[in-house]
């Protein structure tokens, strides 16, 4: 189980997905354990795993929707 200050995100219950047909070796993976949501690189999945409520989850979807991480 991954300690953290939010939270223990159970990495054991942990069923992570990634975007329809992504089948790249690098793709972002996420996984929804209780009320948190968990974020990893599925390039390294022993490797660090981010971890979100759900507040901040909504607000990260939603600035994604609006733009505002486009890099043009």
């Amino acid at each position: 189980m991954a300690q953290h200050p939010k939270g223990d995100f159970d990495l054991s219950r942990a069923v992570w997905q990634r975007a329809d047909g992504d089948t790249s070796d690098s793709a972002v993976e996420v996984a929804f354990v209780d009320d948190l949501i968990g974020m990893r690189n599925s390039g390294q999945p022993e490797g660090p795993v981010l971890v979100f409520t759900q507040a901040e989850w909504d607000a990260f979807v939603a600035g994604a929707q609006d733009g505002e991480f486009d890099l043009d």
